[in-house]
């Protein structure tokens, strides 16, 4: 084991999306130095009256940046709707923004996502997907991991018998450092049970680029 894990406290679960790592939380107080040393290191003096209460905005900021590891995804989902009148086909929330912190760097990603789902037994509030893109954009994230993460919930949870995420982001760890390429995107997929067929992926794909009502 790394030694610096081994030498962390072991007392309390982050929350049940922290996949089972166990660590102490660090006070307030011990966040806001963490802030001030980095002030520091980048070459500026915490104290002068500009930054001197910085810290406490940045660890303010983090609890809403960082939310997602708070809440529990299945829970979003709890409440399906079974009285749909037999309705089968395709269901699309399109456009869905979000945007959540590169884990490599800390730096924003921003953009949308797009999910479509068969219904097999009900359906869910459409703002629940919404909420289901958050809970995961709220935290240390890759674009590839989140993709996978939505779509995973939402067949689990729902059991539809398919699912298709889309999502396409920019990244703020390309274009502000690196090589620097502002306006590039990045596009990731997922797709489970009937989406795994092409004519599917391609109709997923052609509702969701169409032009708007």
């Amino acid at each position: 084991m790394n030694p610096v894990v081994k030498s962390l406290s072991v007392e309390r679960v982050l929350s049940p999306s922290a996949d089972k790592f166990l660590i102490k939380k660090p006070t307030q107080e011990q966040a806001e130095e963490a802030v001030r040393t980095l002030i520091l290191w980048a070459g500026d003096d915490p104290s002068r009256e500009g930054l001197a209460d910085t810290p406490r905005r940045v660890t303010k900021a983090y609890r809403e940046f960082y939310k997602g590891y708070h809440e529990d995804a299945h829970e979003v989902l709890d409440r399906v709707f079974e009285e749909v009148e037999g309705y089968k086909d395709m269901v699309l929330v399109r456009d869905i923004p979000f945007y959540s912190h590169c884990e490599h760097h800390m730096v924003p990603f921003v953009g949308k996502a797009h999910i479509g789902y068969y219904p097999s037994k009900g359906v869910v509030g459409l703002s629940k997907l919404a909420r289901i893109v958050d809970v995961y954009a709220r935290r240390l994230q890759t674009q590839e991991t989140m993709t996978a993460q939505i779509a995973q919930v939402i067949d689990k949870v729902l059991k539809p018998r398919g699912v298709a995420v889309l999502i396409e982001a920019e990244h703020m760890c390309m274009s502000m450092r690196g090589v620097q390429k502002q306006g590039s995107s990045t596009m990731t997929t997922q797709y489970t049970g009937v989406f795994k067929d092409p004519a599917e992926q391609v109709r997923f794909f052609t509702m969701v680029k169409s032009p708007g009502l």
